[in-house]
């Protein structure tokens, strides 16, 4: 097989690459795939999105059948905890959707090579082994990096899976911690420090910034505290950690404020560090290739997505835009389908995300503090679940939905939710913008009843005219 030509190798399978596989071999390319890890789906499927999400609704259960059930007349012991039990079905979460994909490659015809892909030169890619020796040498047409992002380090705080810890740590402690301070209050530290905190853990966040999730919109963030804050997180804001001390007991934090000041200690049994990534593309080769890269360390590509270097393409992680799977694996169909002599693309502003806690937050578009930085005149419609009869029902009346529409054409601009299934409803709001609606062209579609998506029918009435039920 080594010896065979390939139209495509993707370097990495995670939602990137393997979607991108896929995509080219439905288009009649020949393709291969290298990958280090033993199983597909790259940190997402791996030790990111997906245990991470089971992991979330497996304590947002034992949450609620701990506090929440009592008012709907259901009365039950209190839960006992089988952490054991909770892991082993993440792992299985984990391990069914490895497979599937896996199966998927087969039903494709994709070939796998299994170790560090490295490129040696354009249509040439190098799979090392273990030892770093090249084991196999591929030719191939085009080459699509798509090698995604690790762990941002902290300078100070050395992570040893054990007591500190990354995300990828934080997915498998193997008893709930007393007191967990998580150092970095973005979407990964939040989500990870609910799971926790719903388990039983003293929850600590420090941030560097004064506020949580940089790049949300001001107001949803201000909820967002507020309701993790009532939930028992604690938060340490302005404040940076500058040193770590590992005891046999725990952990020795040295925090200072982050303009100045003394400094304190914090005491906690796990801490978690969780301050963003960044690309991973040391080992790709890329200098050698002369692949150039941006001020910030990515990739720099142009808009099919093709590197410095002819037949040599970049997507997902590695390159500019929201470091996002879903947002890698558009980025993925798009490119291929261009090598294919189609017309892909994708819309970088209206990429949603997401931040999987409860309440949710989802957004899509532009935030208030953009659109006054653009000095764009705009109009705000909002519309709380407290008035939204299936939110009543469900008992998750927490939040409200936000659209912003340009104050002279009505198109909507963007759509900011917090609340129970904000998730699921930004799809909605991501395809109306896709094709530019207007604020009335939302309110106006008919909206199944009762269902919390008329929560967002409602606030594009707001921002249009008036809303019917509020």
């Amino acid at each position: 097989m080594a010896n065979e030509t390939f139209d495509l190798v993707v370097i990495g399978a995670g939602p990137g690459g393997y979607v991108a596989a896929i995509r080219a071999a439905q288009l009649g390319l020949k393709v291969a795939v290298v990958e280090k890890r033993a199983t597909l789906g790259g940190t997402c499927l791996n030790v990111g999105c997906i245990p991470s999400k089971a992991l979330l609704q497996s304590s947002h259960l034992f949450e609620e059948a701990g506090h929440d059930l009592a008012v709907h007349g259901i009365q039950v012991a209190s839960p006992t905890l089988d952490l054991a039990q909770l892991m082993k079905r993440k792992a299985d979460v984990v391990d069914a959707t490895t497979k599937g994909i896996a199966f998927l490659f087969k039903k494709n015809k994709i070939a796998l090579f299994t170790g560090a892909g490295r490129i040696e030169k354009a249509g040439v890619v190098a799979v090392l082994g273990a030892d770093g020796a090249v084991a196999e040498t591929l030719s191939t047409k085009n080459i699509l990096i798509a090698s995604g992002s690790e762990v941002m380090p902290l300078p100070g705080v050395a992570i040893d899976e054990k007591r500190i810890v990354s995300s990828t740590g934080a997915l498998e402690l193997g008893e709930v911690p007393k007191r967990l301070v998580v150092v970095g209050a973005g979407v990964i530290g939040l989500e990870l420090g609910s799971v926790w905190r719903r388990l039983g853990a003293d929850v600590t966040v420090i941030e560097f910034l004064d506020r949580i999730v940089p790049g949300v919109d001001d107001e949803v963030t201000k909820h967002f505290q507020r309701a993790l804050a009532r939930q028992g997180m604690k938060f340490k804001l302005g404040a940076k950690v500058t040193g770590a001390e590992t005891t046999a007991n725990g952990v020795t934090l040295t925090v200072e404020p982050a303009k100045g000041g003394a400094a304190e200690t914090l005491e906690a049994d796990i801490v978690l560090v969780a301050i963003g990534r960044r690309p991973y593309v040391e080992g790709l080769g890329l200098d050698k290739a002369g692949i150039k890269l941006t001020p910030r360390g990515r990739i720099e590509v142009d808009a099919h997505f093709q590197t410095s270097v002819p037949g040599i393409y970049a997507i997902g992680d590695v390159i500019d835009g929201p470091m996002l799977a879903h947002k890698a694996s558009e980025d993925g169909v798009a490119c291929v389908e261009t090598m294919a002599g189609q017309k892909g693309h994708v819309n970088w502003d209206l990429v949603p995300s997401i931040i999987y806690t409860q309440p949710e937050v989802a957004w899509v578009g532009k935030t208030e503090e953009q659109l006054k930085a653009a000095g764009i005149a705009y109009k705000v419609g909002k519309y709380p679940f407290t008035a939204d009869p299936r939110s009543r029902a469900n008992g998750a009346t927490e939040g409200f939905v936000k659209v912003l529409a340009d104050k002279a054409t009505d198109q909507v601009l963007g759509v900011h939710i917090i609340g129970a299934e904000a998730g699921t409803m930004i799809a909605e709001a991501a395809l109306a913008m896709e094709f530019s609606a207007s604020a009335e062209d939302i309110g106006r579609v008919c909206h199944a009843h009762p269902t919390v998506n008329e929560a967002l029918k409602e606030a594009a009435l707001a921002a249009w005219d008036k809303p019917i039920h509020l």
